[in-house]
């Protein structure tokens, strides 16, 4: 097989066709910039205006007005943490912040460099299928805590978690405190509702749902203040400033489109294509692990840690047979860390080295999924015969 065969989706997906042409009038003859005052100008902000409430009905909001366009997830992220902070946070008093340890670097960072600036944070353990217990983290809350950010779905594992339940528990115990979820790993995947909830701010990134690279949106509830993080203009209400980038924004809210109305294919057809890669993976391979064994995870991730490999050699080989993996996050990629997500599940270490992401997406191919087990198993047992762990690997039958 000589194509590609792109099993992470979690890192970035392909464009859908019908994104790209919807956003190709925009690129060549609707160019206007959306804020000017004549007719061209108006057809930009009114298709900016529409994928604004594509954006909330994906997202199941209030309306089109509860979200800001971004360039990506991680300013998205960005601006709820620091806003948050900035708005209602004060080192001297309500400087307390809350957060898992198996968050995207993007949450991480902030919180790191927030510490440095004299803010208390708390990290919150998982088990090791990466579950968070619920009861635990919200007896972490003071009334010193300004901000609770989680994740909805997690980008190495996929585990779900109960978000909606934790802001609702979280508020009866700090009315004051403010919520932001991370839902970059969720939306297109999973269904959202976040009408009714008391999730402050949510975050979204169009190249994970076959939108292109270099757009986003955060959701932001309904008389919810906070401190914009960038300056300089009056657009997205003025919360956002910089001229607003109408292709993009016109392809994810397309995007946002058609992923609310795949979700059906994804909960049972992806997922069946998932279940088919990871049971021919792990019945196959008794040094093969499954390094998330919770049932509430996302339709198209599964981790698998391969004892007494590395990790990088396996992407090498898999790379050279036209396979696309990973060992993690796209954005720690060129860490030779292992994996914070799966040090906080306390992985063992005989297979923490040689943990492998697959991602699927609903473009995926049942023909690839067969290539794909058939050659993660010749390499595996490949790498066996020259790996210095020949004698716990003879043990596993390799």
């Amino acid at each position: 097989m000589n194509k590609i065969i792109y099993l992470d989706n979690n890192a970035t997906t392909k464009i859908d066709e019908k994104v790209l042409n919807e956003m190709l009038p925009y690129l060549k003859d609707e160019y206007a910039n959306p804020s000017s005052m004549y007719d061209s100008a108006h057809i930009c902000a009114n298709a900016i205006e529409k994928a604004r409430e594509q954006v909330a009905d994906l997202l199941g909001a209030e309306s089109g007005k509860n979200i800001i366009f971004t360039s990506c997830g991680t300013e998205s992220a960005n601006t709820a943490i620091k806003g948050v902070v900035n708005q209602y946070g004060d080192i001297t008093a309500r400087n307390h912040i809350i957060t898992t340890q198996v968050e995207h670097p993007c949450v991480l960072s902030v919180y790191e460099n927030l510490e440095k600036k004299g803010y208390k944070a708390t990290y919150v353990s998982v088990n090791e299928n990466g579950e968070i217990n619920v009861d635990n983290l919200l007896s972490k809350i003071t009334p010193e805590t300004v901000l609770l950010s989680i994740m909805h779905a997690n980008n190495e594992t996929g585990a779900i978690y109960p978000v909606y339940e934790i802001a609702k528990e979280a508020k009866k115990i700090n009315k004051n405190l403010k919520v932001f979820v991370d839902g970059v790993q969720a939306a297109g995947k999973i269904p959202i509702n976040l009408e009714d909830t008391e999730i402050d701010f949510y975050s979204i990134s169009g190249h994970k749902f076959h939108a292109p690279k270099g757009v986003g949106a955060l959701y932001v509830k309904k008389g919810v203040l906070f401190e914009p993080f960038m300056l300089g203009g009056h657009q997205e209400n003025s919360l956002r400033a910089g001229t607003q980038n109408t292709p993009y924004i016109v392809g994810m809210g397309k995007a946002c489109e058609l992923a609310k109305s795949s979700l059906d294919f994804e909960l049972k057809e992806v997922k069946k294509l998932r279940d088919k890669l990871e049971n021919g993976i792990l019945s196959s391979l008794k040094n093969a692990r499954l390094n998330s064994r919770s049932s509430n995870r996302v339709p198209n991730t599964t981790n698998i840690g391969f004892e007494y490999i590395e990790g990088e050699l396996i992407l090498l080989y898999l790379n050279e047979l036209g396979i696309c993996a990973s060992s993690g996050s796209a954005c720690t990629s060129g860490s030779l860390d292992p994996s914070h997500v799966l040090r906080a599940q306390k992985v063992p270490f005989t297979s923490l080295h040689g943990a492998i992401r697959f991602s699927l997406s609903r473009f995926t191919k049942e023909e690839e999924i067969d290539y794909a087990i058939e050659k993660v198993v010749e390499v595996i047992k490949k790498l066996a015969k020259i790996s210095p762990f020949q004698d716990e690997l003879k043990k596993l039958g390799l």
